[in-house]
């Protein structure tokens, strides 16, 4: 799998572009993978992990590569988006390419930056978002749904179950709700992601508050809260205008500024950790002299499907997995001592490889 990519939506002047800003300039100062600017609005930064920093102080490799992340600044939300204004169509594209939405919300007063709403209220301002998304849906499931039809009648099996699905689906838009969450069984579920449907993108809702109201928040934020536990969403608390100021600091400056501020984290380090725990998402590492690498997988991946994350050629031709727990390693301090107590341990296809392995992968050519 390629780097994760993570959309940040908000309405206007809720701090959205501010945090893409300062969460890119950040991840780009504190790695060693350099920040790409891959268009205007997508930014790629390290997932930080003091696992692989341990491994390299071990090991010492030639080079460290970082598993990445990549955010994407979508503009153009306003009302009416879905029938195509603002960026309308533009902007709705952007959504259904990524992995998971950031959806930013403002929790915080300021009577000196205007809400395009006239007044301070994130489950509203969710709910504006939530309907444009649902109205969009509905056209595409629409749409589908008159294909499969067709088809359904000279004894498509698969177009029949796709018409009761989208039956389901549709039904569900019209009340306004998104899709992610709905209960179907197996095969719904495979002919739902066929459509990539925007409102079934899992989806993290990014309070930005003033600094005074880090790390906890205020009663905005457990308004979204409650919001999201009703929809199995995650929530994270930050500061645009801390992590700006976060994002101009050097890596010793930073620990320092977080500490005053009495958090252990920047708000970059919330979101990744909140995206990984979202999406289901594990890290597991190869290490030698030539190079240190974190590798992204889901959870409940077998090692077959882990060494296609290296090269295709390493899954189809999978012989087994020398592995290395990460409790293991950071107990005995190094691969080479793992394996003189008989810790690295040879894992077949079978295998569900855990976060934080230590792999070398055999196969044929």
């Amino acid at each position: 799998m390629g780097s994760i990519q993570c959309g940040i939506v908000g309405l206007p002047n809720v701090g959205k572009s501010t945090i893409f800003n300062a969460i890119t300039a950040a991840g780009a100062q504190a790695a060693n993978y350099p920040f790409c600017t891959i268009e205007p609005n997508v930014g790629t930064v390290t997932v930080p992990d003091p696992r692989i920093d341990r491994l390299v102080e071990v090991v010492k490799p030639k080079s460290t590569i970082h598993a990445v992340m990549q955010f994407v600044d979508i503009a153009g939300l306003v009302r009416g988006a879905s029938k195509g204004e603002g960026l309308g169509n533009q902007f709705l594209s952007h959504i259904r390419e990524v992995d998971a939405v950031l959806h930013v919300v403002r929790c915080f007063d300021d009577s000196d930056v205007a809400h395009v709403e006239g007044s301070v209220d994130p489950v509203r301002d969710i709910g504006i978002i939530d309907t444009e998304l649902c109205i969009k849906d509905l056209d595409s499931v629409e749409k589908r749904r008159s294909k499969d039809e067709k088809m359904a009648r000279i004894g498509d099996k698969k177009a029949k179950l796709g018409m009761e699905t989208w039956d389901k689906v549709l039904a569900r838009l019209n009340e306004g709700k998104c899709v992610r969450g709905m209960e179907l069984s197996e095969d719904e579920q495979a002919i739902l992601d066929e459509l990539q449907l925007l409102t079934a993108k899992p989806v993290l809702y990014c309070c930005n508050v003033h600094e005074n109201d880090l790390p906890d928040g205020n009663a905005y934020v457990e308004a979204v809260r409650a919001h999201a536990q009703a929809e199995g969403a995650g929530v994270v608390v930050i500061s645009g205008k801390i992590e700006e100021e976060i994002s101009q600091l050097e890596p010793d400056e930073k620990k320092e500024f977080l500490k005053d501020l009495g958090l252990t984290e920047s708000g970059l380090d919330q979101v990744i950790r909140a995206a990984y725990a979202l999406l289901g998402l594990r890290t597991y590492f190869t290490a030698g002299v030539q190079e240190v690498r974190a590798w992204t997988f889901h959870k409940g991946w077998k090692a077959p499907a882990c060494a296609g994350v290296i090269h295709t050629d390493f899954e189809h031709g999978f012989i087994r997995a020398e592995t290395i727990a990460w409790k293991d390693f950071e107990a005995l301090g190094s691969q080479l001592a793992c394996k003189e107590k008989g810790l690295q341990r040879s894992e077949g296809k079978e295998y569900e490889v855990q976060d934080g392995d230590i792999m070398h992968f055999l196969f044929n050519v």
